[in-house]
């Protein structure tokens, strides 16, 4: 006789949450029957990482930190993109948007916190956003590529990573802060002046001890006007003043609500069987906005929740250790002397390190690391521990003799001060890993690095913890420590390269084959190298091969791209930006049959239909009859051009007609990469095909060929890889180029870092080589022969298309998670 489970709910998809829900899943498995609402369209993932997203040093796929396939491994049922509008405590239920209800034996509020945006004049304004979520991170991208001057207000960590990105995203980019120097809740006066010497000499400015009066503008903020009658012209202004805890549902639902949402030690409110961890939550009068703190709240809640006997939490002493604009930053306990305390300073202003210890009673309380921050984690067990450092006090400012940093100073060095680590101090700070996590999977079997990072996901994020969990591995795995080169993904540890030459070599045909020979620790795979091992076999063997639909990400399976609000952008392919009459009214009529919200015209030189339901999207292409423009694959996405000798008198080749020739070349290329073409008619190079990945340029008598070039965050200019004489010649190489680019490079790898990486020279060598050349030639051309439009498939086969309308509807995450691509098809 099975027992019936009791139901829980979580109002809130986010770290503390989830985090919470993992702990329990690990205590008690079969107790609950989990369900979890997200307001946001995303599963699960690491808000600490947005600045990296923002910047474009990370894709949203590698902050996720649990994917939907563990959500349905665990059972859970996750409703996205649906916000908690109401409770109802005495009848143990929770409605949602969309006409969701769910029963609760145990809730839990774990609903965050909001950007707190400055009650002033001209804030609800266009272009005046917050920095919390995915969502704040695309407005801004959005906003870069039309605009030039951003501000951004707020001096803390959370606004100068905002502006970080926005200077990645080419920005002339403002901080303002009220204070008079910056982060001053993490770091000193002398640390502060350090970090904004070197933001400066990245391009950052500043404003200090300015206070906003407005936000100047009609509709669309235009600037700032300060206290003090002085103005600064902006076009994109982000608020980063601070949080506040999300407390609305709470106090809507008779919950005490505070400064936050009142809790007792055990996570526990005001009502029966509901509870609150996070950010949203206020415990012994503080609202924690760091992540160790509401992890350790979590493994509190956990445990009470799988009836396992515990303490309570006691609340956190905190500390920061984070990497401001490849600036190393370590700040904890109290930094800022108490009278009776005396600090001792190291400062290399060469260097750009700094070093501040704050000791009371022979005790440290606090300290500072500026650009050297390895010592942090032994530094802040010291705070922790309350140990008394009398006698010791140099070495630790100096990092002295590892020796010197054992208890009593009796030798033993780093090593005795991480077997002396509390289990439970937090080692990864970005997904609240413990030692004691790091520890429990060493004896559990993980011997190296990777294997630790696979199952506790310490270090998976910014690395910085990477030197204390090899140190622990040293300690606890002993001489079973195995170093193991990282493969492609965490399924296993071959390279690009090996896994192709070994495809090759025992003739593999399938992704599950591959997988099983060649020993995956997963035998599924995962969103990383399923994708690029499905790329590998079509490259490899075109006339065999065939595509597996569900190892491509979800704007590849619907042949479009994926909105935020889960409807899809529509491309037809319109050669060279080149059309029609008839093929503008064809658009036109598809556009009203179907009620298309929005038709703009790209970057491109294409029409893009914005707002098409999933369903409808069989018709669309039925209707407009039109080869796919794949603005949404790893493929040729535009070839654009410029009028050429055909109108302008400047131009001196038919720009239009090679861009034409060569998009009908290439069109439904499958490549690692999205890849972008443009054919200029003279030297003004008015198609910028010097930014391309391959860019055509017309001169007297011939044509320049240019390779490895990108518009996008990491702006590269193209390399000249030579010059030809005839339109055959410029489509042989450009053949030749692209196929050799599709045989090399690793998947996801676009042309500009790919050339970087095995030379333009090395490139020059093999295309120089007439047979080479035109055998690679010969293989692009054999493999887009096969090739026929994904569209044709869904248009013509009856069973194929009952299948794909029979599909559920779609949401924003898959396509956002897994291609970690932009949805404007022109992003460059």
């Amino acid at each position: 006789m099975t027992t019936k489970r009791k139901k829980l709910v979580l109002v809130g998809n986010g770290m503390a949450g989830v985090r919470t829900i993992e702990h329990l899943l690990k205590l008690a498995p079969d107790l609950y029957e989990i369900t979890v609402f997200g307001a946001e369209p995303h599963p699960n993932y690491n808000r600490i990482m947005l600045s990296s997203v923002l910047a474009g040093g990370a894709s949203m796929e590698e902050i996720v930190i649990n994917d939907l396939g563990w959500y349905r491994d665990n059972g859970i049922t996750l409703h996205l993109g649906r916000t908690v509008t109401e409770i109802d405590p005495g009848n143990r239920k929770v409605y949602a948007e969309g006409g969701i209800e769910a029963a609760y034996d145990e809730l839990i509020m774990a609903t965050g916190s909001n950007a707190f945006i400055l009650p002033i004049p001209g804030a609800e304004k266009e272009g005046v956003i917050g920095f919390r979520d995915i969502k704040d991170c695309q407005a801004m991208q959005e906003a870069s590529r039309q605009h030039k001057k951003a501000a951004v207000i707020g001096g803390g960590l959370l606004g100068l990573e905002a502006a970080r990105g926005l200077l990645n995203l080419g920005m002339d980019v403002t901080v303002i802060h009220i204070n008079e120097y910056l982060m001053e809740r993490q770091l000193d006066r002398p640390a502060s002046i350090m970090l904004q010497k070197e933001l400066e000499a990245q391009g950052m400015k500043f404003l200090l001890k300015k206070q906003t009066e407005s936000v100047l503008g009609k509709q669309r903020a235009k600037g700032l006007l300060f206290k003090d009658g002085s103005m600064l012209e902006a076009d994109l202004v982000v608020m980063a003043v601070g949080i506040r805890p999300n407390t609305a549902l709470a106090q809507r639902s008779g919950i005490t609500v505070e400064r936050g949402i009142v809790v007792d030690d055990y996570m526990r409110t005001n009502l029966p069987g509901i509870h609150a961890v996070g950010e949203c939550a206020q415990h012994r009068g503080i609202a924690y906005g760091l992540v160790a703190p509401l992890y350790e709240q979590g493994a509190v809640l956990a445990k009470r929740l799988a009836g396992i006997e515990t303490g309570g939490y006691e609340g956190s002493v905190t500390s920061t250790k984070l990497k401001v604009s490849g600036v190393d930053v370590f700040s904890g306990g109290i930094f800022v002397e108490p009278e009776g305390a005396r600090s001792l300073r190291y400062q290399d202003e060469i260097e750009g390190v700094y070093k501040k210890l704050v000791v009371l009673d022979d005790r440290l309380i606090g300290a500072v690391l500026f650009g050297e921050t390895g010592e942090g984690a032994s530094l802040f067990s010291l705070i922790k521990s309350g140990e008394s450092i009398a006698g010791r006090e140099k070495e630790l400012l100096l990092g002295l003799p590892a020796d010197a940093l054992s208890s009593g100073g009796g030798g033993g060095g780093a090593s005795a001060r991480l077997e002396a680590m509390p289990a439970d101090e937090i080692v990864c700070g970005c997904n609240g890993v413990s030692k004691g996590d790091i520890v429990s999977a060493i004896e559990g079997g993980c011997t190296s690095l990777g294997q630790v990072k696979g199952c506790t996901k310490a270090s998976a994020s910014c690395g910085g913890c990477k030197p204390l969990v090899e140190g622990l591995l040293q300690i606890y795995a002993g001489d079973d420590v195995v170093t193991v080169k990282e493969g492609i993904c965490g399924c296993t540890s071959l390279s690009r390269d090996e896994i192709v030459a070994e495809i090759k070599r025992m003739g593999l045909k399938t992704v599950k084959e591959v997988m099983n020979v060649l020993d995956w620790n997963n035998e599924e795979g995962c969103s990383k190298c399923r994708p690029s091992l499905n790329y590998y076999l079509g490259m490899l063997f075109p006339a065999e091969y065939k595509d597996e639909k569900e190892s491509r990400f979800t704007n590849e399976r619907y042949h479009a791209n994926i909105q935020k609000d889960g409807t899809y952008s529509v491309i037809p392919r319109i050669y060279g930006g080149v059309t029609s009459p008839t093929e503008l009214k064809r658009i036109a009529e598809v556009a009203e049959k179907f009620a298309v919200p929005l038709v703009k015209f790209t970057g491109g030189q294409r029409l893009d239909l914005l707002g098409v339901k999933k369903e409808d999207l069989p018709g669309v292409w039925e209707a407009l009859d039109m080869p796919s423009g794949h603005g949404y694959g790893k493929a040729l996405r535009t070839v654009k051009t410029c009028v050429g000798s055909t109108f302008c008198r400047f131009g001196t080749q038919d720009a239009m007609g090679m861009g034409v020739r060569l998009e009908k070349a290439f069109e439904r290329m499958n490549a690692p990469a999205k890849v972008k073409l443009a054919v200029s008619g003279c030297p003004r190079n008015c198609a910028e095909a010097t930014v391309k990945d391959f860019g055509v340029v017309a001169i007297d008598g011939g044509w320049e060929l240019h390779v490895g070039g990108n518009a996008g965050v990491h702006v590269r200019a193209t390399e000249l890889l030579g010059v030809v004489k005839t339109d055959d010649e410029v489509e042989e190489w450009a053949s030749a180029f692209l196929q050799y680019y599709r045989e090399n490079a690793t998947w996801n790898e676009r042309t500009a870092p790919w050339v970087e990486r095995v030379g333009l020279t090395h490139i020059k060598s093999v295309l120089d080589d007439e047979e080479e050349r035109k055998a690679l030639h010969a293989r692009l051309r054999d493999t887009l022969d096969r090739t026929v439009d994904p569209w044709k498939q869904i248009v013509n086969e009856p069973e194929l298309r009952k299948n794909f309308e029979k599909l559920p509807a779609a949401q924003a995450v898959p396509a956002a998670k897994e291609s970690g691509e932009r949805t404007e098809e022109e992003s460059a």
